[in-house]
């Protein structure tokens, strides 16, 4: 297939190449889809074995992110950017600011936040030639967003345990965690708070002692936790976690966690699942509480704010899950469903209004 085609295949507005050889920074930016608002999305900085694998990793991660600002409700289109390199090798404030330079020349259509290898330092510096940019260490104090992603995710896993286990608390219920870092750490304390009873795995063996000692979580290898006896398996570390192999030794009832990208094969696993009666939460749904941060700290932070809309997760899962029931589809696609029924409604909302200038304009 060739570039346009793929672009083209995938809805794609726009994508940019960029380089620039005195910093060597060599970046693409797609923006996907900008009818709900101007495309938000991080930048990850990767090694690529080739140029061809990073175009096609920020056409699947922009596209991503529209569905994903839209399910969360946010008045934003979807976008990514990758910098190829090794991040051991490239980093300098004058890449960084020279990406800057070059994402401002986009007027808007695309705002950037850090992502795999992108620290806030990092946005910092792309701050200093552009205001296009969230997840700053030094605006308005929002800092971290994971503890909101964590709250999102405990949500979504409440809204699973409605659906599934017709259970309105958590209280007693066996939940385990793969991953305990960033999310999954304060996941684990949501859910203790709770009055769940954990499983913890980690491959930072301090950081699954910390959990133990801190909330008496049980402990598990984390290349077997997927197959542990729980009522719900919580992802929050690797991608491509439910696949040919995992899937048929799950136990649990329910999946809903943090980690992004769990199923390896879209197409096939999210069916699998089905067929085998567990409920999925899809990842993008349940994970929205970082972009959610994000969003709430370009209108000018309110750490409550951003909390409360968090907790909308716990619906807008409900309506997934219900979506997939009447339409016998994997949740995954009933998402997708539910994110393009409020895009259509809005450019149809969009194309009205052109409509009616143009009306206006026609009678002068």
């Amino acid at each position: 297939m060739g570039m346009f085609d793929q672009i083209g295949d995938m809805g794609h507005e726009q994508v940019v190449f960029v380089q620039d050889k005195a910093t060597g920074l060599r970046a693409i930016i797609a923006i996907h889809d900008t009818t709900l608002g101007p495309a938000l999305g991080g930048c990850r900085l990767w090694d690529y074995a080739s140029d061809e694998e990073a175009l096609t990793d920020v056409l699947r991660l922009s596209r991503g992110m529209t569905y994903k600002n839209a399910v969360a409700g946010l008045n934003l289109g979807g976008g990514k950017a990758v910098i190829i390199g090794d991040p051991k090798k490239v980093k300098s404030e004058a890449l960084f600011r020279t990406f800057g330079r070059f994402i401002n020349n986009l007027g808007g259509r695309y705002i950037t936040a850090e992502d795999v290898n992108i620290n806030t330092q990092d946005m910092d510096n792309v701050a200093m030639e552009t205001r296009y940019v969230s997840g700053l260490a030094n605006r308005d104090g929002s800092g971290d967003p994971s503890p909101v992603t964590a709250l999102g995710v405990f949500h979504g896993i409440r809204a699973s345990v409605e659906h599934k286990l017709k259970r309105d608390n958590l209280h007693g219920l066996r939940v385990a965690v793969q991953g305990v870092g960033a999310v999954g750490r304060y996941l684990c304390g949501y859910l203790h708070a709770a009055g769940a009873q954990l499983v913890v795995a980690d491959i930072d063996e301090a950081k699954v002692r910390s959990m133990a000692e801190r909330y008496g979580a049980k402990t598990s290898d984390v290349k077997t936790i997927h197959a542990a006896d729980v009522d719900v398996f919580a992802p929050c570390a690797m991608g491509a976690i439910l696949n040919d192999n995992t899937i048929p030794e799950l136990k649990a009832a329910i999946v809903a966690g943090g980690a992004n990208n769990q199923l390896a094969d879209e197409s096939r696993h999210g069916a699998k699942l089905l067929e085998r009666g567990i409920l999925y939460a899809p990842d993008y749904v349940i994970n929205a509480g970082g972009v959610i941060n994000v969003y709430h700290e370009l209108k000018g932070y309110n750490a409550e704010a951003a909390k409360r809309q968090a907790g909308n997760i716990y619906d807008t899962l409900l309506e997934v899950f219900t979506e997939s029931e009447r339409r016998g589809l994997p949740t995954h696609k009933a998402s997708d469903v539910v994110a393009e029924r409020r895009i259509q409604a809005m450019r149809a909302a969009v194309s009205l209004h052109h409509n009616y200038n143009n009306q206006l304009w026609l009678t002068r």
